[in-house]
């Protein structure tokens, strides 16, 4: 069954809660948005990747004042993989205590489970150069 519009809608809202869990600091919430075992991909940050809900609270408490202020997730794209599995593209735009900003693109699966929609899998890519650096 194709994905319907109450799936789409439950999945963007997820995607846009993101920003608004970790701007508060409610990192006591992250099972809101992820699976336990969740893979948090931020290598493109020369990072390794963080497994599980723990891995990224403690990265974020790591991070304190580094963290954004603010984090706007835009431009979600979803393509259904398999019945209750999605391929989530989304924009992210952070602004910094300072006023600078950063731009990333998320690629998340996301996947249905006994409490709705999750992330299992988040690869967070930097946008660092106008038209992919082409």
């Amino acid at each position: 069954m194709p994905l319907d519009a109450d799936d789409r809608r439950a999945i963007t809202e997820l995607l846009a809660l993101h920003g608004h869990l970790f701007d508060a600091g409610e990192l006591d919430r992250l099972d809101e948005l992820f699976t336990e075992d969740v893979v948090y991909d931020v290598t493109d940050f020369g990072q390794e990747p963080l497994v599980g809900i723990a891995a990224i609270r403690r990265a974020s408490l790591a991070l304190g004042p580094a963290n954004p202020v603010a984090h706007h997730t835009t431009n979600v794209v979803l393509a259904e993989i398999t019945a209750g599995e999605v391929h989530a593209l989304s924009k992210g735009l952070g602004v910094n205590a300072d006023g600078t900003c950063g731009s990333v693109t998320y690629e998340d699966t996301v996947v249905k489970g006994d409490h709705g929609w999750r992330i299992s899998r988040r690869r967070v890519i930097a946008r660092r150069a106008p038209l992919g650096g082409r």
